[in-house]
Formats: C-alpha cells, sequence, structure tokens
C-alpha cells in the first residue's frame, strides 16, 4: 500500500472512533445503548443486519469458499435469504407485540417471559459465549486482512499476524466500547454502503481486469467452478442447519427487533436484510474469491490460503488510492459484525446476569458504565479466541454451532407451541449443546455410528446435537407437566 492508501486507511479508522464518542456522550441509559431507544429506521436497520450478519467472516470467509469451490459457495449465503425472509414473516409479528408491552432488551428476556429465569439464565450464558467466539472470529479476519495489506510490516520484532491481531482488537473494543448499539447500527449503516461501493465499482472490475477478462477466467479456472451445482448434499445441509437457525435465536438480531419501531418497520428491515445478503452480497464475495484463485494459484494446498488469496488481492492488484478505500471497506464488513457481536455478548452478561443478580438498584446512567466495563473485559477474551481459530471460516461455524445447537428448537416452540414447558426446554438446551460439543472429541467414532443413521451423510456436530435437542425437547414436554405459560402469539 502506499502512502495516500494510508492515509484514507488511518482517516476512515479514525471516522469510526470519532462514531463511537459521539454516541458515547449522547447514550443516557441501558436502553439507549443496547436497543437504540427502540427509534431506529428500517433502512438503517436493515442494512446493518446484514453488515453483521456477513461481516468479516463471510466477506474475507466467502473469499476462501470461492476460491476453493466457485461460483456454488454463494449457496452459503442462500441460507441468509431463507433465514431473514422466515422471520420477518413469522417470527417479527410475535416478538415485537411482546415487546412493546414488556419493554425486552435481550434474546433470553424473550425466554424469560415465555418460560421462567432458569431457562433464560442457560440461554444467556450459551448466547455469551457464542457470541464472545463470534467476537474473536472477526477479530481473526481483521488480522488476515490487515496482516496482508496495511500491516505487512510492523515495528518491535512482531509477526504481521500477531501485531495485527492486537491492533484490530484495540480499534474494534475501544469503538465499541463507547458508543453501544447505536454506533453499532449507524456505522453499519455507512460501512455497507461503502463495502458495496469498493466492492461492484472498484475491486470486482479491477481485479477481473488483472485476471485478463472473463475468458481468461474461464480457462484459468476447473469448469466445474462457474456452476453451481458443485458442492455435495452433505455439505448443503450442514450450511443450511447451522446457518438458518441463528436468525431465530441470535441475540444481535433480537437487539434490533426490540431497536425498530414496530412489526412493519421491522419486517422491511428484515426483507431488505435478506435481498442484499442473496444474492448481491453471495456473488460478489465468491467472484473475488474466484478471481484470487486464478491470480494465486500457489496458495492452493497451503493450510488456510485460501483466506489469504482475497487480502493479497486487495494489496497488490487494486492502483494506488483504490487499495486504501477497498481494505476500508472490507475492515467496515468486519467492524460491522464484531461490534454487533461484542454487543450482544456484553448485552447477555449485563441485562441477563449481572442486572438481575447483583446490581439492582443501580440508576441508568450507572448500568451503561457497568455496560462498557463489561464489554471491554469481553472484548479482551475475545482475543483469545482470536487466536484458537485456525480459518475465520472455522471460527464462524463453531460459534454458530454453540449458539443454535441448543436453542433452536426450544425458542421454536416458546413461539409456536402452546404446550411447550420448562422441564422440556432446560432438557433440550443442554441436550443439544453437550452432544454438539463432545462429538469433536471423540476421533469420529460415534459420529461414524451416527452417519449410518443418517444414511452415511457427513454431517458436522451441530446437526446431530439440533436432532437429539429436538428429540429431547418433544420427549421431556410431553412427560410432564405443561406450563401456566402461553405461547407468544
Amino acid at each position: 500500500m502506499s502512502w495516500l492508501d494510508y492515509i484514507i486507511f488511518f482517516l476512515y479508522m479514525c471516522c469510526i472512533l470519532g462514531i463511537g464518542y459521539f454516541y458515547y456522550r449522547r447514550n443516557r441509559s441501558e436502553e439507549d445503548y443496547y436497543v437504540g431507544g427502540r427509534k431506529i429506521p428500517p433502512t438503517a436497520l436493515g442494512l446493518s443486519i446484514v453488515a453483521t450478519d456477513v461481516g468479516g467472516g463471510f466477506s474475507i470467509g466467502l473469499g476462501g469458499v470461492g476460491f476453493m469451490m466457485g461460483l456454488a459457495g454463494s449457496w452459503m449465503l442462500f441460507t441468509g435469504l431463507v433465514g431473514a425472509w422466515l422471520t420477518a414473516v413469522f417470527i417479527i409479528p410475535r416478538i415485537k407485540k411482546v415487546d412493546l408491552a414488556e419493554k425486552m432488551l435481550t434474546y433470553p428476556d424473550f425466554l424469560r417471559h415465555r418460560y421462567d429465569g432458569r431457562v433464560a439464565m442457560l440461554a444467556a450464558v450459551i448466547s455469551g459465549i457464542g457470541y464472545l467466539m463470534f467476537t474473536g472470529s472477526q477479530i481473526r479476519a481483521g488480522a488476515t486482512l490487515a496482516s496482508e495489506t496495511v500491516l505487512r510490516q510492523v515495528p518491535f520484532g512482531w509477526d504481521s499476524f500477531s501485531f495485527s491481531l492486537y491492533a484490530m482488537a484495540f480499534i474494534i473494543i475501544v469503538y465499541t466500547v463507547m458508543g453501544g448499539i447505536k454506533a453499532v447500527i449507524y456505522t453499519d449503516f455507512v460501512q455497507w454502503l461503502i463495502l458495496l461501493f469498493g466492492l461492484i465499482f472498484l475491486a470486482i472490475p479491477l481485479a477481473l481486469r488483472e485476471v485478463g477478462g472473463w475468458r481468461a477466467l474461464r480457462a484459468t479456472l476447473p469448469n466445474e467452478f462457474f456452476s453451481l451445482t458443485n458442492i455435495d448434499l452433505s455439505t448443503f445441509i450442514n450450511w443450511m442447519v447451522a446457518i438458518i437457525p441463528i436468525w431465530l435465536v441470535g441475540m444481535t438480531l433480537y437487539q434490533r427487533m426490540y431497536a425498530c419501531k414496530g412489526p412493519k418497520e421491522g419486517r422491511k428491515a428484515w426483507f431488505i436484510a435478506g435481498f442484499f445478503e442473496y444474492p448481491i452480497m453471495a456473488f460478489m464475495g465468491v467472484f473475488l474469491g474466484m478471481c484470487a484463485r486464478a491470480l494465486y494459484p500457489e496458495l492452493i494446498g497451503i493450510e488456510g490460503g485460501q483466506e489469504l488469496g482475497l487480502p493479497r488481492l486487495i494489496n497488490e492488484v487494486l492502483p494506488i488510492g483504490v487499495t486504501g478505500i477497498v481494505a476500508a471497506a472490507y475492515f467496515s464488513a468486519i467492524m460491522s459484525t464484531a461490534d454487533s457481536t461484542l454487543v450482544a455478548s456484553s448485552g447477555n452478561v449485563v441485562g441477563d446476569f449481572l442486572q438481575r443478580i447483583f446490581l439492582k438498584k443501580l440508576s441508568h446512567k450507572q448500568m451503561m458504565r457497568v455496560s462498557q466495563i463489561v464489554t471491554l473485559i469481553l472484548g479482551l477474551i475475545a482475543v483469545y479466541y482470536a487466536r484458537r481459530f485456525g480459518t475465520v471460516i472455522e471460527g464462524v461455524f463453531d460459534a454458530y454451532g454453540f449458539l443454535v445447537a441448543g436453542l433452536f428448537f426450544p425458542t421454536l416452540g416458546a413461539f409456536f407451541w402452546p404446550r411447550a414447558n420448562v422441564p422440556g426446554a432446560l432438557a433440550g438446551m443442554l441436550t443439544g449443546g453437550i452432544i454438539t460439543n463432545i462429538l469433536p472429541w471423540l476421533d469420529g467414532k460415534l459420529p461414524a455410528a451416527l452417519q449410518t443413521f443418517f444414511f452415511g451423510a457427513e454431517l458436522w456436530p451441530v446437526v446431530y446435537g439440533m436432532a437429539f435437542s429436538a428429540v429431547v425437547f418433544v420427549v421431556v414436554t410431553l412427560a410432564t407437566k405443561p406450563d401456566t405459560a402461553v405461547s407468544a402469539s
């Protein structure tokens, strides 16, 4: 990168931190900090949703998937279209009816309303840890991009990746601690517009020119890279099962449901999000990954090499001035997810644990300061997860699996099954979570046996975890007395 690119990038980061400080001065309560005063307009909310969902994991990770399998990798974000539109039609009208009456702040608040405090507390623990893992994957995405672009040369004898990891963690944590959800949503809105502009008008045409045009790309890559059927059934099932349920149990999404004014505005926001996920971002992301494979075939076979192609393309192919803009665009995507997931984890700890058990008598202003301190501490913990993951996309799916395995069916029952009760919900959550986290430690023995039951498909642990969670949830619910609570309808 040239000095001009560094200036552009530096000014961009200063603007982001400035927005965080602006809302730091304007936030007056934990409701402002976590749900934006419930007055966020649908367009800003919709672009914030897609920016958060796609983010760094699916920006850098999707480029890696395109690098490995071509256009068929776009099916990964087809899950976003399905999940967003199902939520818009079936969930938002129900959740907003409850929210307008109860003034909820977190996803477990809904489960507390429908079940009881025990279910909400268990969900808060699962959600808080899951979103810490998710934040770690985003910090790693930022470090992967930075180490190949703006921070290839670093001082003090550090290796480029480690220095980039801590630098990105510092920016993300400080900005999120200051601004809360308002800073998150409004910067998401701006950042997503920057990302779209950078990809559509700069990165894609310039990368294609460097490859030599469409014909050269077709001649360089295998024919199957240009087919949407270049995906096996097991991978397709794994993606659908791991990703679509997050739209029902995602703390970041519930915060945005609560942040919208009413059901009409919420549905509009979710329809916008689904459209921008698929086809727009899906095909742009994998196409850039395909261009990176054509330009850097030496990365094939290197561990994690598929996720280095896109950052290298940005750094080496784009002209002076453009590199800074496109790098800033990708950092936008990374930050838009990292800030949201960090606020979500903080909301679980503060709203579902500290405030209800230890800090009941604090004022709104004091609770906001506690929220900021907790966000800072959790951000530091997320750095540990960032170093633990092998690739960005691995981190994303580990976090998704942890979140959805036990939470999905008890939450689905909370919305649509009046018979659902506390014992069933607790049993379903514990079963799904335990099985999903135990299977990877069994060296493939139990998964092999389960594959026979599932017709030999090579499925991820989360699929088995969800299946057993569903069975246990239903069986225990039917075997115990129904709650006096009724479904959210």
